[in-house]
């Protein structure tokens, strides 16, 4: 398993890179209206979705521990493609979509992470990513009525943090491709 992570890195570092920017976006234009906010994020969780689907179908070959990142990034096609087919949704119903995508999403990443610990060091990264993903999750379950402009902070610094780990955790996985002699893109 960690050798088809450590030769996907760039998916994982890609993942980041669309989040970060998303955040950015989101953090820096505070005005966006509703609907602007369900189209960029019905964009993120399908990017995410589809990286994250790449990521396990490449690896799925000798590896059984794959399904639960497809199975995760399926729920992000699936929620991102929601969003463009409803986009009348209500505020409220966007926060309880996007509360229930960050607790599954961060459920799956921590079990994935759990069966990596037996073969890598390091996996602090991708626990770390699952928790603040739950975590993210369950303050949008308990505050959902927290107001249109603190449900965007909450969103752009959550998807910030998500893309900075995101990224260390690509970063680590290249090394590891590395100390192992896995040929990367990078490298090929």
């Amino acid at each position: 398993m960690v050798e088809g992570l450590a030769r996907n890195w760039w998916v994982v570092a890609l993942r980041g890179v669309v989040a970060i920017l998303f955040g950015l976006l989101t953090i820096l234009n505070p005005a966006i209206s509703l609907a602007a906010l369900i189209l960029l994020f019905g964009a993120y969780a399908l990017a995410d979705g589809v990286f994250s689907v790449i990521a396990a179908v490449t690896r799925r070959r000798n590896e059984p521990r794959w399904v639960a990142l497809l199975i995760s990034g399926i729920l992000g096609v699936l929620i991102g493609v929601a969003t463009f087919l409803m986009p009348g949704v209500t505020a409220l119903a966007l926060v309880y979509i996007i509360a229930a995508w960050a607790v599954i999403r961060g459920v799956f990443e921590i079990a994935a992470a759990i069966q990596l610990r037996k073969v890598i060091e390091g996996e602090f990264w991708f626990i770390l990513a699952g928790l603040i993903s739950v975590a993210f999750g369950i303050l949008m379950f308990v505050f959902p009525g927290a107001g249109a402009l603190a449900v965007l902070l909450w969103i752009g610094v959550f998807a910030i943090v998500m893309g900075v780990v995101l990224l260390a955790l690509a970063f680590r996985l290249r090394g590891w491709g590395r100390s192992l002699g896995t040929r990367t893109p990078a490298t090929i």
